[in-house]
């Protein structure tokens, strides 16, 4: 558990709580090594034990961690110590934008075009990196006390290709696209219309959906059509309502196709805001806004109830799989569920309701026609010829009575259809007076879109409005992704070629993975992609060698050195202390490395600390020698010493130590110690006195001992005086 003042990661000390996420919380932290402020994201204690969650918090980190750019909130670190998963990130000093748009009701077009300028670039640099953010909106950007607006929260990014179906939790869904609110696929599109939606509330000051519950806005989000700020604020420039309204499309194919299309037109608004210069991306020109289903309300609800009964669960509760088909048939669907939304069969769907409203129309004109003809010729049977492939063909008449008429059957010959575009082939049955329905199959020999087959044989005659039923390719089978995470790029390169895949190599460098090993890959493993597509995967450099210069640290303190160090990426390592003459007491004399130098980052620096000048030598102490003779025992000293017997003599001075110690039995016994700092010492000289037995002898002449023998040890001293050297 995460406590106020605690250390993580051995450099990074927790200060307080700055946020709240839904699985996370945000803290404010110091980096110890660095000397500097750092926001650290951590994993809430109730999500740290399900492994899908931690799975999925470190993709996150490693696809953030991929992002360097001025308009991101950049990460730093990530990790995870006794249970505790955590993202370390740059840390912003400011306001959200929701924040600063309550403040200022709000903003003035050229303000909020500047604001909508820098989040563009940070989403193109996200997008560049096939990461989408999916849940673009002013709380999750922030403006800097210097005017710097950084998109932050990737919280939902997940890295995508064009191969990937996801379906994500609603999220904020005032500000969700029409797709992720349907629950279907999702790309760099639902992000521009997010953005449009911001524009309009920094515009405006209030969003341009409302209601009562998530359902009823996300149902406006889906079918009605989005409000020209105009209406609210009369004095923003035509090109600017243009370029919303165009960020805000409800198909995804009407908007801008890109962040960079949409920040150029952002940029010209600012230099020629009275010129129309958006152009409309009008590719369904025929179509209608398209109504949401039931099922597709049923399907809003259900998200909508899930969340708000398990709030805790929003972040990793998932609609559809990521493995299911592209496209599914009705009668595959269970009940309350709908196909995953895609813009292409969107078009087909609405495409075939405008044919088959075409037709109906022309066969009413054709019946009125031949009425009005047959009433005006007194005719029983009209009849006309077409040319071509059309043909007639009469059908019975009643005989028995003389006002019969008969209906015109008109016949058309089915064209071939294999190998051509789906689009192409209904728009020749629409001219044809056909109607058509599109099924989908997955084909590893025909790419997406294109005919495999219809239930009417080329060249065969069908009537005008029959329906043709095609089927289609949805494009390779979906294979599931392996794992090549940790091997080699050789090794993972040779795998997924194994498995039918393409490889898109990547580099970048990493503190903990070895150079040549694949640190990432995207989809994820054990995700489903088409056969033949892309695998995108990031190959470790290794550590980066980055170079820094080595600043001054002579004359400072310990601590403000390591701090100078710390702010140059640079380490203190070993620091010892010695005099000096030219530096005070307690600062920095010496560097191992000179300044101005260029060395690579994190390189330690031995530092020298000084004691002061050295202090002046205490004047040499007197020393003594002691060169002298021993001689032997006198009869004052040991009047029972036997001269030749063997003594124990030990020489000790007065301040305690042991000059001399030995055994000897020749006199005089010379001895010479120097550098002495006694001027004298005591001799102790140890004998032994032994006394014989004492016999008599008895009265048959034997010798009887009536005294044992004894050995007795003595001692006596002597004082000796030492000369001086």
């Amino acid at each position: 558990m995460i406590k106020i003042g605690m250390m993580i990661g051995d450099r990074y000390e927790i200060l307080e709580k700055i946020g709240t996420g839904g699985m996370s919380d945000v803290y404010k932290a110091k980096c110890h090594k660095l000397n500097r402020f750092v926001a650290v994201k951590v994993l809430k204690q109730e999500f740290s034990e399900n492994a899908n969650f931690v799975s999925k918090f470190r993709i996150e980190a490693q696809a953030a961690a991929g992002l360097m750019h001025p308009n991101i909130v950049n990460v730093y670190d990530v990790g995870e110590e006794n249970g505790i998963y955590y993202i370390v990130m740059e840390l912003v000093e400011g306001i959200t934008l929701k924040k600063y748009i309550e403040k200022k009701a709000r903003l003035s077009y050229k303000e909020a075009v500047s604001i909508a300028i820098q989040v563009g670039m940070g989403i193109e640099a996200a997008h560049n990196n096939h990461i989408i953010h999916r849940d673009i909106k002013p709380q999750n950007i922030i403006i800097s006390k210097d005017g710097k607006v950084k998109v932050t929260d990737f919280g939902i990014a997940k890295a995508a290709t064009s191969n990937t179906i996801t379906s994500n939790v609603m999220g904020s869904v005032h500000y969700t696209s029409p797709e992720q609110a349907r629950g279907g696929y999702s790309d760099e599109k639902s992000d521009i219309y997010s953005l449009g939606i911001t524009m309009f509330e920094m515009l405006t000051g209030r969003v341009p959906f409302n209601g009562e519950t998530t359902v009823a806005i996300a149902i406006k989000h889906i079918q009605e059509e989005l409000p020209s700020p105009k209406d609210f604020v009369p004095e923003i420039p035509g090109v600017v309502e243009s370029i919303v309204l165009k960020c805000c499309q409800k198909s995804p194919d009407r908007r801008y196709q890109s962040a960079q299309e949409l920040i150029a037109d952002l940029k010209q608004s600012l230099v020629n805001p009275e010129e129309d210069f958006v152009v409309r991306n009008d590719v369904e020109l025929d179509a209608d806004t398209r109504m949401i289903t039931e099922s597709e309300v049923a399907q809003i609800k259900y998200r909508t109830a899930y969340q708000e009964e398990y709030p805790e669960r929003e972040e990793f509760m998932r609609l559809r799989s990521d493995t299911e088909a592209m496209y599914e048939g009705e009668d595959e669907v269970e009940d309350g569920d709908d196909y995953d939304y895609n813009p292409r069969m969107e078009r087909v769907t609405t495409f075939l309701a405008v044919a088959a409203g075409i037709v109906i129309c022309i066969i009413l004109i054709i019946l009125v026609v031949n009425v009005i003809n047959g009433i005006g010729t007194g005719e029983e049977n009209g009849s006309s010829g077409q040319n071509g492939p059309i043909q007639t063909g009469e059908t019975g008449s009643d005989e028995s009575s003389d006002d019969s008429t008969s209906e015109e059957v008109v016949y058309v010959t089915m064209p071939k259809v294999r190998g051509e575009k789906v689009e192409d082939i209904r728009n020749e049955l629409k001219d044809l007076g056909l109607k058509s329905v599109v099924e989908y199959e997955e084909s590893d020999s025909l790419e997406a879109g294109i005919v495999i087959s219809a239930d009417v044989t080329a060249g065969s005659e069908i009537a005008v409005g029959s329906t043709v039923t095609l089927t289609a390719s949805a494009g390779p089978r979906a294979e599931v992704v392996p794992s090549v995470t940790g091997e080699t790029y050789e090794m993972a390169y040779n795998i997924l070629l194994d498995r039918g895949f393409k490889i898109s190599k990547m580099e970048a460098y990493s503190d903990t993975v070895e150079a040549g090993i694949v640190a990432l890959q995207s989809p994820a493993a054990e995700s489903k992609a088409a056969k033949g597509s892309e695998i995108t995967l990031t190959v470790s450099l290794g550590k980066e060698n980055k170079k820094t210069k080595v600043p001054t640290l002579l004359g400072l303190t310990e601590m403000d050195g390591t701090v100078v160090a710390g702010e140059a990426r640079l380490q203190i390592g070993t620091v010892t202390y010695e005099y000096s003459s030219t530096y005070a007491k307690d600062l920095i004399c010496y560097q191992s490395y000179s300044p101005e130098l260029e060395v690579a980052e994190g390189t330690e620096i031995q530092i020298k600390v000084s004691l002061g000048p050295e202090p002046a030598p205490e004047p040499s102490p007197t020393l003594y020698k002691c060169n002298t003779a021993i001689v032997a025992p006198t009869m004052e000293e040991a009047p029972d010493y036997a001269t030749g017997s063997t003594v124990t003599l030990k020489l000790v001075a007065d301040d305690g130590l042991v000059i001399l110690e030995t055994n000897t039995a020749s006199f005089p016994y010379a001895t010479n110690h120097n550098n002495l700092t006694s001027s004298g010492g005591t001799l102790t000289v140890t004998y032994t006195v032994t006394t014989p037995p004492e016999f008599i002898t008895d009265e048959n002449g034997n010798q009887v001992e009536v005294k044992p023998g004894t050995t007795e040890t003595k001692s006596f001293t002597r004082r000796i005086e030492f000369t001086p050297q």
